[in-house]
């Protein structure tokens, strides 16, 4: 479990802050306050709370640059454990919106970070998989990023000498969102050649070769995209040459010596069987709502609201995914009217520890994120440009 690496030795208040900490989350006490000047030691008592406690831990801060250094801070601390990083993964990012006094439409628009992308996967594969984790997050960490339920259930499960078929297998690919691509082969694609299927997860920088050999899975290995060499389980112990980064992910996703877990390529995965009785739910709010807005003479906006929304409709029928999706996500979810979305929180076991830091501007900051999105989404729902489900992401 945690196990803190660190050359630094208490002081008598920090010894007395960690005691007495613990023994309040060991109590049950649910709220509690660590104050002290900048340059007293905060991170470090926490970082022997999470020691001492030994449970899971969600690390929330203010911004992205503080985060950062949390991340980092906490992966020296615990170098042996899976210390993760999640924040907003836009470089640029302009939400949905509406403005009623100059009747002016703007559409979602935004520019994702690669690398972010991968960590944020990373995150939550590993809350899945391992019980010793830290998260390091913005307050990002409160958005909707689908069921972790059926997060899981997606996963795809290989164990060598299986008998499965290589077009099975890229099915159940597509269906996690990997893309197949067999002459850019980059993160969330995968390429086919001959019985050879190489995978390159979304949440790693390594990539997986699958071999298999009359519809039986003979080998899998790891290898560097890049430069295409082989990285086996094996070789951890022998091979000086391999980075901290390759063994991780060697000794991470390897769920035993033959076999393997690919988790998908995207955070929100929507089950096929849910489709049917999403579509059909959507389609009956659609009438409610078009009446509601008819009823109080808002003729422009029920049009508005049916064009968008069966285009909406025809796109998953066709593709499985629309543009703005997550504004269906209660759909598929199967959650009631008014039930919070699934957030980065729910991947986390029952018993996990909250640390916000900088709380005094961290608390504020996602109530007021909390306002300001309900109030854009409220305009978005009376001037017909989305149904009231959207204020449930």
């Amino acid at each position: 479990m945690f196990d803190l690496k660190s050359s630094y030795t208490t002081t008598d208040a920090q010894k007395n802050a960690i005691e007495k900490l613990a023994q309040g989350v060991i109590n049950g006490q649910k709220h509690q306050a660590l104050v002290g000047v900048t340059g007293s030691g905060k991170t470090f008592v926490a970082a022997n709370i999470i020691q001492k406690l030994q449970k899971s831990t969600l690390i929330i801060s203010h911004n992205k640059t503080l985060a950062g250094q949390l991340y980092q801070e906490f992966r020296d601390f615990f170098p042996n454990n899976a210390v993760e990083y999640f924040v907003s993964y836009y470089d640029y990012y302009q939400p949905e919106s509406y403005i009623p006094t100059t009747d002016t439409y703007i559409e979602k628009d935004a520019d994702i970070n690669e690398e972010i992308d991968k960590l944020r996967l990373s995150a939550t594969a590993s809350l899945l998989t391992r019980k010793d984790v830290i998260v390091v997050a913005s307050v990002s960490c409160i958005y909707n990023l689908g069921s972790p339920i059926e997060y899981q259930k997606q996963i795809i499960e290989l164990k060598q000498g299986m008998k499965i078929k290589i077009e099975d297998i890229q099915s159940r690919l597509i269906q996690l969102y990997y893309e197949r691509n067999d002459m850019d082969f980059k993160r969330g694609t995968f390429r086919a050649r001959g019985d050879t299927l190489d995978i390159h997860p979304a949440y790693q920088s390594f990539a997986v070769r699958l071999e298999l050999l009359q519809d039986k899975l003979v080998k899998i290995s790891f290898f560097d995209p890049i430069s295409g060499e082989i990285l086996n389980k094996d070789q951890i112990s022998e091979n000086s040459d391999l980075t901290k980064t390759q063994e991780e992910f060697i000794k991470n996703h390897f769920t035993s010596a033959s076999s393997l877990i690919i988790y998908p390529a995207k955070h929100y995965v929507a089950p096929k069987d849910m489709f049917e009785v999403a579509i059909k739910n959507i389609k009956s709010d659609l009438e409610i709502q078009l009446k509601v807005l008819e009823d109080n003479g808002k003729k422009l906006e029920a049009y508005r609201l049916s064009q968008r929304t069966k285009y909406d409709l025809e796109m998953i029928q066709e593709i499985g995914y629309c543009k703005g999706i997550e504004n269906y996500s209660r759909y598929f979810d199967g959650r009631e009217k008014g039930t919070p979305p699934y957030s980065l929180l729910d991947f986390f076991p029952k018993d996990y520890n909250l640390i916000i830091d900088e709380s005094h501007i961290t608390i504020p900051q996602v109530r007021g994120m909390y306002n300001g999105d309900q109030a854009r989404k409220q305009t978005l729902v009376n001037y017909g440009f989305r149904l009231p489900s959207a204020l449930d992401n």
